[in-house]
C-alpha cells in the first residue's frame, strides 16, 4: 500500500509539472505569434516608407544626359562646381570627425 501511494504521488506530481510546462510553452507560443504580427506590421510600414522615399527620390532626380555636344567651358565650370561641393563636404566631415575624436579623448583620457 505504501508503494502505491508513493507512485501515485509521483505520477500526479509529474502530470502537474507537465501541465505547468505545457501551459508556459503555450503562452510563449502565443506571445511569439503576437510579436510576429507586430514585426510584420513594422516591416510593412518600413516597406511603405521606403517606397515613398524612393518615389520622392525619383521625382527629385534630375535626368542626366550625355554632354558630348555641350560647351567645353560650361562643362569645366560644372565639374569645378561639383569638385568644390565635394571639397566642402569633405571639410565638414573632417571637422565633425575631429570634434568626435576630441570629445572621446576628453571623456576617456580626462
Amino acid at each position: 500500500m505504501l508503494w502505491f501511494t508513493v507512485w501515485t504521488v509521483l505520477v500526479l506530481a509529474t502530470l502537474a509539472g507537465a501541465f505547468l510546462v505545457g501551459r508556459r510553452l503555450w503562452r510563449s507560443a502565443v506571445a511569439l505569434g503576437h510579436e510576429l504580427v507586430r514585426a510584420g506590421d513594422a516591416a510593412q510600414r518600413l516597406a511603405n516608407r521606403a517606397a515613398e522615399l524612393e518615389e520622392q527620390a525619383r521625382a527629385a532626380h534630375l535626368e542626366v544626359r550625355p554632354a558630348l555636344g555641350a560647351d567645353a567651358d560650361a562643362l569645366r565650370d560644372r565639374v569645378e562646381q561639383l569638385r568644390a561641393a565635394r571639397r566642402e563636404r569633405r571639410a565638414r566631415r573632417r571637422d565633425r570627425h575631429r570634434a568626435t575624436v576630441a570629445d572621446a579623448s576628453t571623456r576617456w583620457l580626462g
